[in-house]
């Protein structure tokens, strides 16, 4: 059987190595590319002849899917897998098995970064250092005692809630299935809109979530509110959000995904909007969390090879 690493895991071709012997039979072929692929041509090149592959957030569609004739399995080395054709994968039987949890921590503290960022203005600061300036005009706010609201209850959005409480704000929460958690008020979108003063994004992206945070929806959040959206990029329609961030609307904006992977073009609503701070989607690619989820993705394999899979589909 043949395992195919299509592209780079974050980790050294040491620590794959040892992963292989840790969980893998020693009679399995396993080919690791330590690059991303060019195109899909170069996707297809490297699964050919595959029953196993492994990928972490590069597209995998149908066109790719099909000609890759020998594949049962898919490792997915990401949380969410909405860049694979799961009719696709239902429709053929190909086992896809997701790696939740291992950037709950890496994802969450990026939230904070950007809030920090935003609040004490210190790239701002930082660049009237550089050019002789001081803190004048450098208006500061404190995180304590802030309304923070999460829309979307998962790992993620909770491990958020559990930092803003120790920075000592009321929490909130929106969700399609309220829960009873110690600390978290869960209220309605609208409320949590209107109410909180930081509204934190953290859904998967389905039919049902994409554009969820629109035009409407943002204008009814407070004039000096915040958005931090570390999820999925068509989660928040980019153009309303720039709209709402030139206009006015809200006062800041945090992004870590947009509609497409970095890098962006150059026409993008985003880069020329006020009072934000975007990074190249970074929120899982920590250290730990790349061995975190190589571990997973390993585990996966071998608990597929026993019988034993956790098939998300």
């Amino acid at each position: 059987m043949k395992v195919a690493i299509v592209e780079l895991l974050g980790i050294d071709e040491k620590a794959v190595e040892k992963l292989q012997q840790e969980f893998l039979p020693k009679d399995i072929e396993l080919v690791y590319y330590n690059t991303a692929p060019a195109d899909d041509a170069e996707k297809i090149r490297r699964a050919a002849g595959a029953q196993i592959v492994m990928l972490a957030n590069m597209p995998f569609r149908k066109n790719v899917l099909e000609k890759c004739t020998d594949l049962k399995m898919l490792s997915v080395a990401f949380t969410g897998v909405d860049h694979v054709d799961m009719d696709y994968c239902r429709e053929n039987d190909i086992m896809v098995c997701n790696c939740s949890g291992y950037a709950n921590e890496a994802v969450s503290e990026l939230v904070f970064g950007m809030i920090i960022n935003l609040y004490r203005s210190i790239f701002a600061a930082d660049k009237a250092v550089r050019s002789g300036g001081t803190k004048k005009g450098l208006m500061q706010i404190e995180l304590c005692q802030k309304r923070f609201g999460i829309i979307g209850a998962g790992a993620i959005g909770l491990k958020a809630a559990r930092l803003a409480e120790a920075f000592g704000c009321e929490v909130y929460a929106y969700s399609r299935t309220p829960k009873n958690i110690e600390g978290v008020k869960f209220v309605g979108l609208d409320e949590l809109l209107a109410t909180c003063d930081i509204v934190s994004v953290h859904v998967p992206l389905t039919p049902q979530t994409k554009d969820l945070i629109n035009a409407e929806n943002i204008v009814k959040m407070k004039p000096n509110a915040i958005l931090i959206n570390t999820a999925r990029g068509p989660v928040v329609n980019a153009k309303a959000l720039a709209d709402a961030l030139k206009n006015g609307t809200i006062a800041g904006a945090g992004v870590d995904v947009f509609d497409v992977e970095p890098p962006l073009a150059g026409d993008n609503p985003l880069l020329d909007a006020p009072h934000t701070v975007l990074t190249p989607h970074i929120g899982f690619a920590t250290q730990e969390a790349m061995q975190k989820r190589a571990v997973v993705v390993f585990a996966n394999i071998k608990k597929y090879l026993e019988g034993k899979p956790q098939n998300i589909m």
